[in-house]
């Protein structure tokens, strides 16, 4: 199958912009048509998932055009794309166990909020009682 930037766009809920640009930072596979349109194959779809997945893992263009060139490499690239891949997997699970730290501590002060709607608690997070109960935000 044959797609369009348009189709493509579409197909995989990114901007058109967002396609002509990968196109143009060579991360995104293409070939021409007569009238110099682009048109991607499922090859090109494939490659736009593992974009896609890799920039919500917060990873830089340039570097995505380094593991790019790394696979047009060939089989000699896959201990580098392997490093690559263990590198941003771990970068990821930091990530992930830093956002498990912020909602822990979210759920302590919601339960901290919870606490002082019943009343079961005075509120010691308002600044104007603050000296008074040793408050913590």
């Amino acid at each position: 199958m044959a797609y369009t930037v348009k189709e493509l766009s579409e197909k995989m809920g990114v901007t058109q912009h967002t396609i002509r640009y990968y196109t143009d930072q060579g991360l995104l596979p293409c070939r021409r048509d007569k009238n110099n349109h682009r048109i991607f194959d499922e090859g090109a779809v494939s490659w736009l998932m593992g974009i896609q997945c890799l920039r919500k893992c917060n990873i830089s263009i340039e570097d995505i055009q380094a593991y790019c060139r790394l696979c047009e490499e060939g089989d000699a690239s896959i201990p580098a794309r392997y490093e690559f891949m263990v590198k941003q997997r771990q970068r990821a699970l930091d990530r992930l166990r830093e956002a498990q730290e912020v909602a822990d501590y979210m759920d302590k002060k919601v339960r901290h909020y919870e606490d002082i709607l019943s009343r079961t608690i005075p509120d010691d997070t308002n600044l104007v009682s603050r000296s008074a109960h040793g408050a913590s935000c």
